[in-house]
C-alpha cells in the first residue's frame, strides 16, 4: 500500500449508527437483498454513508443523479445489493448494475464510467472479518442472477482501490489486474503556509510568486466559491467550453458530448440537495474567468474532479496553478484532511503527492456471449497501461493523437472551403 492510499479521515459515528454498525461475532450469515430502484433504499443508503467506509463516488446523491441523467439514457439497470448481518446491522451496500452492450450484457459498478474509483460501502470493521468476506462475491453474484431480468455475460468491475476507507476492499481480492491509470491524494496540513512550504521548494515558490504577479498585470486576481444554482451552472458552462477547446487542440475525445454527461454535471451543480457535496469555484482575473473547477467534498476529503483554464494570453502565467493553490487553501480552511487528485497520472499530481495508489480491474466471462468480448477488453487494458506507464510510448501516443487531430481539422477545413467562382 502506498502512502497516498493509507491517508484516512476518522469519522465519529452518529449515536443511532453506533448500535447499527456492530456486526455480530459470527457475521458469516449475511442476509442479502437486491434492489432495482434506488428509491427503495434511499433512506437506508443516506444514513449508512454517514459512517460507512466509502468515497464521494458511492454517495446516494452522486449515483442517483448519474442514473437519472446517464444510466437510464444508456440502458443501465441498477442492481443494488444490500447485506445485513444476523443481528440486523447493515454490513455493506454494493452499488452494481447491468449495462446493455450491442452484443452482450455486463455486470458493472453503477456509474462506473464517471466514477474515479469504484467500491462497495462497508460498515466499519467489516472487511477484517474473514468469515464475512470469504464467500462474499459468489453470494453477491448469485443474488443478482436470481433477480428477474438479470442475466449478464461479462463481469467488468474496474477502477477498484485496494482499500475502502480504513479497511481492505474485498472486491480487490478477486483475480484482478492493474488498471491503466493510478490514483493520487495527499494529506493536508493544518494551515496553508505549512503545507505549501513542505511541498514546494524555495525556487518553485519564487516562480509561483512571479507568475501570480504577472497574472495580476491583467487585472485583479479573485477566487470565489459559487452557490449551487444558476451561478454554479454558468461557471460549469465556462469550464466545459474551456475544456472542450483543450480537448480539440490535443485530439482528445470530448466526453461532455456523450449522452447525458453534461446534463449529469449540470444537475449536480444546480440541485440544492448536493450543495454540501459539490463545490464549484472560479478564478477571475479582471473581468475574465481565467479558471474554473468542479469539485466534491465528502467525509473530510476534497476531490479535485474537473478543472479548466483560459487559453488567452494570460495562460502563460498559470491561472490553473493559481486556482489549484486557492482550492487547497480553501480545503484547509474547511478543515479537510486530504486533497484528492483522483484518477490520472498527470505530472503535476506527482509534484504534490509522495506516491500514487494502484487501482484494479476484474474482468471475467460469465456467459457464452461474453467469451469473445472479454479477450479484446483485456488486450486493450494491457496495451493502454503499457503505453501510459512508459514515458516514451506515452509521449509518442500524445504526439500522434494531436497530429491526427490537426490533419483531420485541416481536411475538414478544405472540404468546407468554397469552390472557386461560388457565391
Amino acid at each position: 500500500m502506498t502512502q497516498a492510499a493509507v491517508v484516512r479521515v476518522e469519522r465519529a459515528l452518529p449515536p443511532q449508527a453506533e448500535a447499527a454498525a456492530r456486526l455480530p461475532a459470527a457475521a458469516g450469515a449475511l442476509l442479502m437483498s437486491v434492489h432495482t430502484d434506488l428509491g427503495d433504499v434511499e433512506q437506508l443508503w443516506r444514513a449508512f454513508e454517514r459512517y460507512a467506509d466509502c468515497s464521494a463516488f458511492q454517495t446516494f446523491d452522486w449515483l442517483s443523479i448519474w442514473q437519472e441523467q446517464v444510466g437510464r439514457l444508456n440502458g443501465v439497470a441498477p442492481r443494488i445489493v444490500v447485506g445485513h448481518a444476523a443481528n440486523g446491522a447493515l454490513a455493506f451496500i454494493a452499488p452494481l448494475a447491468i449495462a446493455r452492450k450491442p452484443t452482450h450484457k455486463e455486470l458493472v459498478w453503477l456509474g462506473s464510467d464517471l466514477n474515479d474509483c469504484n467500491a462497495p460501502l462497508l460498515a466499519p470493521g467489516f472487511a477484517q472479518r474473514s468469515d464475512a468476506v470469504a464467500d462474499l462475491w459468489p453470494r453477491i453474484r448469485d443474488a443478482i442472477r436470481a433477480c428477474p431480468d438479470s442475466d449478464f455475460d461479462v463481469i467488468r468491475l474496474e477502477k477498484m482501490p485496494a482499500a475502502v476507507g480504513a479497511q481492505a476492499n474485498p472486491f480487490a481480492a478477486l483475480g484482478t489486474a492493474l488498471h491503466p491509470s493510478g490514483y493520487y491524494a495527499t494529506p493536508l496540513a493544518p494551515d496553508w503556509d505549512t503545507f505549501y512550504t513542505a511541498k514546494r521548494s524555495s525556487a518553485t515558490r519564487r516562480r509561483d510568486r512571479t507568475k501570480r504577479n504577472r497574472l495580476g498585470d491583467f487585472g485583479a486576481v479573485a477566487f470565489s466559491s459559487l452557490p449551487s444554482g444558476a451561478a454554479a451552472v454558468a461557471a460549469l458552462d465556462v469550464l466545459v467550453a474551456q475544456k472542450s477547446a483543450t480537448f480539440a487542440a490535443r485530439g482528445i475525445p470530448n466526453f461532455f458530448a456523450k449522452p447525458g454527461y453534461l446534463a449529469f454535471y449540470r444537475a449536480l451543480a444546480s440541485n440544492p440537495r448536493t450543495s454540501e457535496l459539490v463545490h464549484v469555484s472560479e478564478l477571475r482575473v479582471g473581468n475574465e474567468v481565467a479558471a474554473v473547477s468542479f469539485c466534491l467534498i465528502f467525509a473530510g476529503r476534497y476531490y479535485y474532479l474537473l478543472s479548466s483554464y483560459t487559453d488567452a494570453e494570460m495562460a502563460r502565467f498559470g491561472p490553473g496553478a493559481v486556482h489549484l493553490h486557492e482550492l487547497m487553501r480553501y480545503a484547509i480552511g474547511k478543515g479537510v484532511g486530504v486533497f484528492d487528485f483522483t484518477i490520472g497520472d498527470e505530472t503535476y499530481k506527482r509534484d504534490w503527492c509522495d506516491e500514487g495508489e494502484k487501482l484494479f480491474d476484474y474482468i471475467a466471462v460469465a456467459g457464452w456471449r461474453g467469451a469473445l468480448a472479454v479477450m479484446p477488453m483485456r488486450f486493450a487494458r494491457h496495451a493502454k497501461r503499457t503505453i501510459k506507464q512508459t514515458p516514451a510510448l506515452w509521449a509518442a501516443f500524445t504526439w500522434l493523437r494531436k497530429a491526427s487531430s490537426d490533419v483531420a481539422h485541416l481536411m475538414r477545413g478544405r472540404h468546407a472551403a468554397p469552390t472557386p467562382g461560388s457565391d
